[in-house]
């Protein structure tokens, strides 16, 4: 894969884009786990956090094609 300008194609541009989305649904996540009294709810709330930080970082080695796999 080859670095392709800044553009429609350039799927930098989605990434960027979805990275927001999934930061987003991070926050709502966590900012969700006090306003439930439910310790089930809070870890279910706490591990979909976890689990957007990752995408977000994946996300993130792709666009830096710091990973192997996205070299």
């Amino acid at each position: 894969m080859t670095d392709a300008p800044e553009g429609h194609d350039d799927p930098r541009e989605h990434t960027r884009k979805i990275k927001g989305m999934l930061r987003e649904a991070m926050e709502h996540v966590r900012e969700d786990v006090p306003k439930v009294s439910d310790p089930r709810a809070q870890a279910l709330f706490e591990t979909s956090a976890e689990v957007l930080g990752g995408l977000i970082t994946a996300y993130e080695h792709f666009e830096q094609r710091s990973e192997a796999a996205w070299r």
